[in-house]
């Protein structure tokens, strides 16, 4: 449905960081660094745009999609290590459907950001 969604920062570098660390099991990284704003995306193409903000932006929630459960708990990991704090550790969530299978972040801003596999 989206092509692509813009949120703000008010540290991009350690947004940028975070996000590079986070995502990189899930093969998406930084697409574009224009210096007060990146694109994040897979192969080359930003489909989530992080400008820089003078306040500090509504937390919001993004769902990434990770090809297996391993991925989820990559990025769990990677995410923590890179500054996230836990929001829910990688499980699966049957109340969500049978075989969604999670982990929840908060980052520098924040945002609750998610790594989910739908499949079995």
């Amino acid at each position: 449905m989206f092509d692509h969604i813009g949120i703000g920062a008010t540290d991009l570098e350690s947004t940028k960081a975070f996000f590079r660390a986070a995502l990189e099991p899930l093969g998406i990284g930084i697409a574009y660094d224009g210096g007060d704003t990146i694109g994040v995306g897979p192969k080359g193409k930003p489909a989530l745009w992080i400008g820089a903000a003078k306040s500090k932006p509504t937390p919001i929630h993004i769902a990434f999609t990770a090809e297996s459960r391993t991925l989820v708990d990559e990025f769990y990991e990677k995410a923590l290590a890179a500054g996230a704090k836990d929001n829910g550790p990688p499980g699966l969530r049957p109340d969500y459907s049978p075989t969604y299978y999670a982990a929840f972040v908060i980052g520098p801003d924040g945002h609750n950001v998610e790594a989910v596999c739908h499949k079995a």
